[in-house]
């Protein structure tokens, strides 16, 4: 995840690419449909979330690498949780995909700033610190908390 633009007079637009979105919404699909004991197989998956089979082939290997998901082979072979969905969270796929999770364009370690200059632009200290505050965010959202539907669109539903 990235913001576009750091300088104080640009305006802020986040987005989160294809590739972190896409990780999320598969990863809901296992475990609505198979959860930690079942094997989904990734054509199914790739039919009801409208994804490239090929696609969800490469970021289920990266998060299989990540153990967030588990491979069975054979028949009624696919994919499965490798833990619970409580226990797997939103910010844990987007990194299992290797989707940064920031809200600045310097580098990190970089003496060089967003603007390709040395020295940080005049509000890093606000960009970073929001990305900051997206991913504690994403670490408190499990698989389960999507598929419990606690979120109303605008904001968190509290747990009932």
């Amino acid at each position: 995840m990235y913001l576009v633009g750091c300088e104080a007079e640009e305006r802020v637009a986040m987005r989160l690419t294809s590739k972190g979105r896409y990780a999320v919404m598969a990863m809901a699909d296992l475990a609505l449909h198979g959860g930690d004991d079942r094997a989904v197989p990734l054509q199914e998956v790739a039919r009801r979330q409208e994804i490239s089979l090929s696609y969800l082939e490469q970021l289920f290997a990266r998060m299989r690498k990540a153990e967030l998901v588990a491979g069975v082979r054979g028949p009624g072979g696919g994919y499965r949780l490798a833990r619970s969905a409580r226990a797997i969270s939103v910010a844990e796929i987007i990194a299992a995909v290797n989707e940064p999770i920031k809200a600045t364009r310097c580098e990190d370690g970089s003496a060089k700033s967003c603007m390709g200059k040395s020295g940080r632009c005049i509000a890093h200290g606000l960009w970073q610190e929001l990305g900051e505050r997206i991913h504690g965010f994403l670490l408190s959202v499990s698989l389960a908390d999507i598929l419990d539907q606690r979120f109303d669109g605008a904001t968190r539903v509290a747990a009932e």
